[in-house]
């Protein structure tokens, strides 16, 4: 996967759909009053532009050398002692992880205060076929309460979860995996009824959590 990843690198560093949105605001706004924060997959690297812009000290760490990380790390295995960072943060990167249990565990390993999250949320199994057709690295997403469940077995109290409704352009989405041709027309027939115009209606969940 590393190789793939490094391939989409400037594709997620320009993308419209992970370079703003009220995911990433909230993320900024549930860091306020921490000093240091850790970008975990951090991909095209903006969950750590927004927090340095807001004056927070982070270390950005993701497995794809070409995603031009602080450290190279998976997400299961960060090589950072307990409560390194004030803040941890991942976001649309959990349903790639395959193994979930173990990165959040990780993450509230090394986090001090609080871990926060961002995934696209579990819909159905016909938008999980369509995320895996379109993307084989996909894993899987969760539920809410499956994401609760995750943050409670990692010692973390859930302070607050959030239900985000954050349309996409669908062909950029497409383009970004390389999905073209009969898989993207297969794609496009699974996700019919969430796609309005040239928008792709996938949401998403935040969670807030805090050390127990």
């Amino acid at each position: 996967m590393t190789d793939v990843w490094a391939a989409r690198a400037d594709l997620y560093r320009e993308s419209e759909a992970h370079r703003q949105g009220p995911d990433l605001d909230l993320l900024v706004a549930w860091a306020t009053g921490a000093r240091t924060a850790l970008d975990v997959a951090s991909g095209g690297g903006h969950v750590a532009r927004r927090l340095r812009e807001a004056g927070l000290q982070v270390v950005t760490v993701d497995r794809s050398p070409g995603m031009e990380p602080d450290v190279i790390a998976s997400a299961d295995n960060l090589p950072f002692a307990e409560g390194s960072f004030d803040v941890v943060c991942c976001r649309l990167a959990g349903h790639h992880f395959p193994d979930l249990e173990a990165a959040v565990r990780e993450m509230a390993r090394v986090a001090r205060e609080r871990v926060l999250v961002v995934d696209t949320v579990y819909l159905d199994e016909r938008t999980e076929e369509a995320e895996r057709i379109r993307d084989p690295s996909h894993v899987r997403n969760r539920s809410e309460e499956e994401w609760r469940q995750l943050f409670v077995q990692a010692g973390l109290v859930v302070e607050e979860a959030r239900r985000l409704e954050q349309p996409i352009e669908l062909e950029p989405w497409l383009r970004r995996t390389g999905c073209v041709g009969e898989e993207a027309a297969r794609v496009r027939a699974l996700l019919a009824d969430r796609i309005e115009g040239s928008l792709l209606r996938l949401d998403r969940v935040a969670l807030r959590g805090r050390k127990g």
